[in-house]
């Protein structure tokens, strides 16, 4: 996406905070903000969640500038949050997709594939994020299949509650399906 693509406030906050940075750094997002630019969710979010920053080394520049309460924050209504306890699956740095590829010079913003960034939602499983993996699943037309194997294999051995996230994850396929098979 271009950077004229990218909507406001989001292209002048991260313009500003472009200009701002000393050095190039990657930033693994989620949340509403993965979702709406790059699966087309309608939810306003004022945050960015980042789960990573490359080289780590950057994480208190990248706060230091975009922080909730910083002045960029506050000239634009948005900021950024580093998110500490989430869960993906192993391999999401893997499949990891650029959001606005040469948009910014220093700034890359990468989020997960549609899978990975719905099992992100996994554990909190607030109301939101339901309608949010049900998005997913709509536009992306997400393999209920893939998703289940994705998180048995790469993320079901990470999460603090195994057996909770296992019937969560299954009440998420059960009424995919339904919504699926009611809608034909």
């Amino acid at each position: 996406m271009p950077p004229d693509a990218v909507p406001e406030p989001w292209r002048s906050f991260l313009r500003d905070l472009n200009a701002q940075l000393t050095a190039p750094m990657d930033l693994h997002c989620i949340g509403g903000f993965a979702a709406a630019m790059c699966y087309g969710l309608a939810r306003p979010t004022g945050d960015i969640d980042v789960v990573e920053v490359f080289p780590g080394t950057r994480v208190e520049e990248l706060l230091h500038l975009a922080q909730a309460g910083t002045p960029l924050a506050q000239k634009y209504r948005v900021h950024i949050q580093k998110v500490s306890v989430v869960h993906l699956p192993a391999r999401y740095d893997e499949r990891l997709i650029e959001m606005f590829p040469r948009a910014y010079p220093r700034l890359r913003l990468l989020a997960p594939d549609a899978y990975d960034l719905a099992l992100s939602k996994l554990e909190r499983n607030s109301d939101q994020d339901f309608e949010d993996v049900k998005h997913l699943a709509r536009t992306v037309l997400l393999d209920l299949e893939i998703l289940r194997r994705r998180y048995e294999t790469e993320q079901r051995s990470s999460v603090f509650h195994p057996e909770r996230e296992d019937l969560t994850l299954r009440l998420w396929l059960e009424a995919i399906t339904e919504e699926r098979t009611g809608a034909d």
